[in-house]
């Protein structure tokens, strides 16, 4: 009986000693370069490398949630999971909970392309009435009050990949796309093939935030991003999918900033 009570107060003391995992949200949405899906666990990508070494840093273990994009707010409100990168203040007026954000970790444009054609500029509150190449679930602020008017169409597709294959095959005239999906997909294709941006539609400065909760490390994660972005380790992790240099942000943004604040303010 006491053998059997010690082994049990072992297993207890080490259930207690091992650390609780970080879980952090990905939208089921997300293709390469951003995340890599296979068999619904995420392999490879810029955010996948950045929220494992993040959570090494840490000290704890890495828990990813592959959520449809619709479901990820409320998985947040109720404490399913603890972080949400590659998101923007805009993104989430008025949201309920406590939430601290990161500082800005990536610049991301979002770009009206088409295939391949000479490079002149296009206003699209010039463009006929004709469908446009988008992500379900996705917003663009800059084209929904065309959307609205009925001039342009949204014709979603469930990830940026898939509208970019749309785009090439034909389907579309124009799409939408960040600046990162556009570049991975373009590297596979012969020059002559590669889609080209046409306008630039608005720039997404981009982080992550954590639930405020006395069971996830807040402050050290902040700072732990914080240290990631300035030592310029996230911006070598851009580079080594996509090349290039990431656009840079102020060094002196908080890690404290919360919710719905501006974080340049």
């Amino acid at each position: 009986m006491r053998l059997a009570l010690g082994a049990l107060l072992l297993i207890s003391l080490d259930g207690a000693a091992a650390p609780a995992p970080l879980r952090f949200v990905i939208t089921d949405s997300w293709s390469m370069p951003m995340v890599q899906l296979e068999r619904g666990k995420p392999t490879q990508g810029i955010l996948y490398d950045m929220m494992l070494s993040l959570a090494t840093q840490v000290g704890v273990p890495a828990e990813f949630h592959v959520l449809p994009r619709r479901r990820i707010q409320g998985a947040m409100e109720q404490g399913e999971v603890d972080v949400r990168c590659y998101a923007a203040h805009s993104w989430l007026p008025e949201q309920p909970g406590d939430y601290l954000w990161s500082i800005p970790l990536f610049t991301q444009p979002d770009v009206l392309i088409t295939r391949p054609a000479p490079p002149d500029a296009v206003k699209p509150a010039d463009l006929p009435q004709q469908p446009i190449g988008t992500v379900l679930g996705y917003s663009y602020p800059t084209l929904q009050p065309l959307f609205d008017s009925g001039q342009l169409q949204r014709d979603d597709a469930r990830n940026q990949e898939q509208v970019l294959e749309k785009l090439l095959a034909g389907r579309n005239r124009y799409a939408v796309s960040n600046q990162w999906s556009l570049d991975w997909f373009n590297h596979r294709l012969l020059p002559q093939q590669q889609l080209q941006s046409v306008a630039v539609l608005q720039e997404n400065r981009l982080g992550c935030y954590v639930r405020n909760d006395p069971q996830v490390p807040v402050q050290s994660i902040l700072r732990t991003l914080a240290r990631m972005k300035m030592s310029g380790e996230i911006d070598e992790i851009v580079r080594l999918y996509i090349g290039g240099e990431p656009a840079a942000v102020d060094k002196a943004q908080t890690t404290k900033n919360r919710l719905g604040e501006d974080p340049g303010s």
